[in-house]
């Protein structure tokens, strides 16, 4: 039924939908989801919108539509998502604002109010210009960056058709964000290794602050020296078994570093490493006031917080323009010969945050696996050929020397081993299975013609495989016994 003497409870909800995403409120259904109709439709709905036009401003756009079902007659306020945010509750001369998190309507905080008005006004914070004059900051680490991920020379026209420099020579929010002496405080990542499974003891804990670019780094530098790679020697090339997926990781810490929300002043990046996952935490929950652990991550539309942060990750090479990191996340962990169903990235969004985790392939539920039984799970043949390894520090991995007795590969033709540039292309795809052919010639140092010649021969012989389209694809290593 329609409250008529507590028109907040059911007003702050068309406050919230037309702030976020739109949405319905349907009279007439009961709290067991029987459907009882409503006596006087007319009555209500007049009632539905006076109340709307008095007491919510400014006037969101609002349908009101009856529905009969079985003899009895419902009524659903269809709210569309608004334009002129934010649209707030009024009584008793206050004003407030509500917003969507997850299925409740709740009232915004000073950062959510703020995104609103920027969305009322058609801005982001990122593409608003300070009073800081760009002559007196310089862009030399991004410059050459962009030279190094593009193989292209950088212009500083690009400063203003990126978004980061205003016309009349001011600094955007972005461009705060981008200088070399950046000094955002929100700027911000803390990276944590902690003993075991919790929060409990810290291996290292480290803090920085400093421009996007070199939070990138910083932060992958990180996970890098406090997670491990395995590797097994295979018959004719040696395999790679690391804990996640490298280019995974990437994706995620610019998932994060892209989307956060930059107007929560002292929020940071966190990346919290634990002896089974890594953690990504960022400020900023889904835009559209959704839960992502309830949502389809194929079918997710992109909707970007950050769009002139986005597109200058985009224009580095760092992220694709459609917007497919989760999916991407997901794909890039899948195509490790190491893994296994239920380790694949999971995503969780809480009131005003955004979760990453990567589980480690190399982890089971008594500890680490050692490498013997990894490989084993890659390739059956270690089953009748058993044998003995050692697990250093930073690397772990199976005794050469027992190459030959567990594959039977004694004596083999030299010249079916795999190449020196061979064996790199191999431990590129591992790292990346996206990676091109134009990429593996750069980080390997040699022809790109080589390298075509090399990924020729490895799909001869059924080592390496490419699945989907030449831009949009992934390669793949074939284990087998």
């Amino acid at each position: 039924m329609l409250e008529r003497k507590k028109v907040k409870s059911w007003l702050k909800s068309v406050s919230a939908f037309a702030n976020t995403d739109g949405g319905s409120l349907f009279y007439g259904v009961n709290d067991e989801g029987e459907i009882v109709g409503l006596k006087n439709v007319q009555a209500d709905a007049d009632f539905i919108s006076e109340m709307i036009k008095a007491r919510l401003d400014p006037v969101p756009e609002v349908q009101l539509i009856p529905i009969e079902h079985e003899g009895r007659t419902l009524l659903e306020v269809k709210v569309k998502a608004g334009v002129l945010t934010p649209y707030y509750y009024y009584q008793d001369g206050t004003r407030t604002a509500y917003v969507r998190v997850g299925n409740e309507s709740v009232e915004c905080n000073a950062q959510q109010l703020l995104s609103l008005v920027l969305k009322g006004t058609h801005m982001t914070w990122d593409s608003l210009p300070t009073q800081v004059d760009a002559s007196k900051h310089s862009f030399i680490i991004l410059a050459n960056t962009f030279r190094e991920q593009t193989h292209q020379e950088w212009n500083d026209k690009y400063l203003e058709s990126f978004g980061l420099v205003t016309s009349d020579g001011k600094l955007t929010n972005a461009g705060l964000l981008f200088v070399d002496n950046c000094t955002v405080f929100q700027s911000c990542i803390f990276c944590t290794r902690w003993t075991g499974l919790y929060k409990d003891d810290a291996i290292s804990s480290v803090e920085h602050r400093a421009n996007l670019v070199l939070l990138l780094k910083y932060g992958m530098d990180f996970i890098k020296n406090y997670t491990m790679s395995g590797w097994v020697k295979m018959p004719n090339y040696r395999l790679n078994l690391p804990d996640y997926s490298d280019r995974a990781i990437f994706e995620g810490l610019v998932n994060h570093l892209i989307h956060r929300d930059y107007t929560v002043m002292g929020g940071e990046v966190h990346i919290d490493i634990y002896d089974d996952r890594v953690e990504l935490v960022s400020p900023g929950a889904m835009l559209d006031g959704t839960q992502i652990q309830d949502r389809d991550i194929y079918n997710v539309p992109s909707i970007r917080r950050n769009p002139v942060i986005a597109d200058m990750f985009t224009q580095l090479d760092y992220m694709e323009k459609r917007g497919s990191g989760l999916r991407k996340m997901r794909e890039l962990t899948e195509k490790l010969p190491n893994f296994l169903p239920g380790k694949e990235p999971l995503y969780k969004t809480e009131a005003s945050s955004f979760f990453t985790t990567f589980y480690n392939l190399n982890w089971g539920e008594n500890g680490r696996i050692s490498v013997e039984e990894v490989a084993d799970r890659v390739n059956s043949t270690l089953k009748k050929y058993p044998v003995n390894g050692g697990v250093s520090e930073r690397k772990f991995g199976v005794n050469e020397k027992s190459s030959e007795k567990r594959f039977g590969v004694k004596g083999e033709d030299a010249s079916k081993r795999v190449s020196r540039t061979g064996q790199k292309i191999i431990d590129l795809v591992i790292s990346d299975p996206s990676i091109t052919a134009e990429a593996m010639s750069v980080k390997i140092g040699v022809s790109k013609r080589a390298v075509e010649k090399n990924i020729k021969v490895l799909r001869e012989r059924g080592i390496l495989v490419h699945e989907g389209s030449d831009k949009a694809g992934y390669w793949r290593i074939i284990v087998k016994p």
